[in-house]
């Protein structure tokens, strides 16, 4: 789910422990109530109640909507990662890892289709205002492919051209399946194809680092 990077806006001063205890009840809020009833069933008055916070209060943390279920992704994928890395994919290439690593996710995802619906809504209908938070569920899904790949950091930019490939790919493959026009035997086919791109050798003449097996 790529998206480019805001430059322009100074980041939020870091959260007090009170503030992130309350930003945290506010996303699990959200979460239950996607999951219950999807996009529609996320009212921000009901949010504020389920949370315990003023309405003014949630509206200074997310001012709308959009704003609260995009980073309820970022959220909701976050703690997937995590239990990514307790449990690490299996596979003798980065391809079949990274593959792994987002079937994994995808039917976590499979568990809770209204959570996920109302998710992949909120992204899709983001716009510029929203951009910080798309760019954070960009940069929470590029950590959990490059872990797969085994890299810690400094990809080469064709390792990074496929992963944003391939983020394309996972995020119309949850499009096509919530909308009922794929299945969960297609979406794998599609992730694969995709993943495939990371083993391709390098071009002439560049930087041949690609990943091998991811340390254990």
């Amino acid at each position: 789910m790529p998206a480019e990077a805001s430059t322009s806006r100074t980041p939020p001063p870091a959260l007090t422990e009170r503030q992130e205890a309350r930003r945290r009840r506010i996303l699990q809020a959200s979460a239950r109530l996607a999951g219950r009833g999807g996009f529609d069933a996320v009212q921000m008055r009901e949010v504020a109640e389920s949370s315990q916070v003023a309405l003014g209060t949630l509206y200074r943390y997310f001012p709308s909507k959009v704003h609260l279920l995009v980073a309820t992704m970022q959220d909701q994928l976050e703690r997937m990662h995590g239990t990514l890395r307790r449990r690490p994919p299996a596979g003798d290439t980065a391809a079949e890892r990274v593959a792994e690593t987002l079937m994994r996710a995808f039917r976590a995802l499979q568990r809770e289709p209204h959570l996920a619906d109302a998710m992949v809504r909120a992204l899709t209908f983001a716009d510029r205002g929203v951009s910080p938070e798309v760019d954070q569920v960009s940069r929470q899904t590029t950590a959990i492919i490059l872990d797969a790949m085994g890299l810690a950091g400094d990809p080469t930019p064709e390792q990074l051209s496929a992963v944003r490939v391939i983020e394309h790919t996972w995020h119309s493959a949850l499009i096509t399946w919530l909308s009922g026009r794929a299945s969960i035997a297609q979406v794998r086919i599609d992730i694969e194809t995709a993943c495939r791109l990371i083993d391709l050798p390098a071009p002439a003449g560049g930087r041949d680092r690609s990943a091998g097996r991811r340390p254990r």
